[in-house]
């Protein structure tokens, strides 16, 4: 199946252009009984968008700012690897000031989340110290010694409390900004995990200081290096973590 699936949101919905939604999805622009609306078709399995459509849900009655699911005509919030939802308006952050708009709002999504389960398939960073796969993780195939770089990274964050990461805020098109409101958008990347992770972002917005960001930074390059491995933006944030 494909975007054939559309037709379950109603006759009368329709394409209008693709949008840039990583490789792992394909990602349009859809008009929904006259709305605007977004819809991403991918090989997510069905428990992986039931936790991604739930944890929106969640988030939306929170009063976060977040994409909501639009139900088909009978009722799902999925089907067949589609999932469309609401569009969320604005631009990205710009300045020191909005990205520390972005900051205060990953913490808010980290308290809100604190007993939230992981997603299916996945491992958090300190999972990783002892297991090496999970869901697009596979540090067997990394070079000799980046596993261990990686882990000697992750090792720093053992202990911490975990909650649900967005995992790829520092993207700024992946934040929708008004004057109102901070909506974070594309979280395919998402799951249970430390914190820190989600608070390397451009001007130091989280106000990480010393240690503390030395810290966050290298599990963050590790992070980004493990789940992209096989592409020259991996290669160059392991070159951010440093040696064992």
């Amino acid at each position: 199946m494909g975007w054939e699936t559309l037709r379950l949101w109603g006759e009368d919905a329709v394409r209008i252009e693709p949008l840039t939604g990583g490789s792992a999805n394909d990602v349009w622009s859809l008009r929904i009984h006259g709305r605007l609306a977004v819809g991403r078709l991918g090989t997510r399995s069905d428990a992986d968008l039931a936790w991604e459509t739930g944890l929106m849900h969640y988030l939306d009655r929170a009063g976060l700012s977040v994409p909501v699911p639009i139900p088909t005509e009978d009722g799902r919030f999925f089907a067949n690897g589609l999932t469309v939802m609401t569009y969320m308006e604005g631009g990205p952050p710009e300045t020191a000031a909005d990205w520390r708009r972005v900051a205060d709002t990953l913490r808010q999504l980290h308290r809100l989340t604190q007993d939230w389960p992981q997603r299916p398939g996945w491992r958090s960073s300190t999972d990783l110290l002892h297991e090496e796969t999970g869901t697009r993780i596979d540090l067997a195939v990394m070079p000799p010694g980046a596993a261990e770089r990686c882990r000697a990274a992750w090792a720093r964050l053992a202990g911490r409390p975990a909650c649900i990461v967005h995992g790829n805020p520092d993207n700024p098109g992946n934040i929708r900004m008004t004057a109102e409101r901070v909506a974070l958008i594309d979280w395919d990347e998402a799951h249970r995990d430390v914190p820190d992770l989600d608070l390397v972002l451009p001007h130091n917005a989280a106000g990480l200081q010393g240690e503390a960001h030395d810290i966050a930074a290298q599990a963050a390059a590790a992070w980004e290096a493990a789940v992209c491995w096989g592409d020259d933006y991996a290669i160059r944030r392991l070159a951010e973590v440093r040696a064992v």
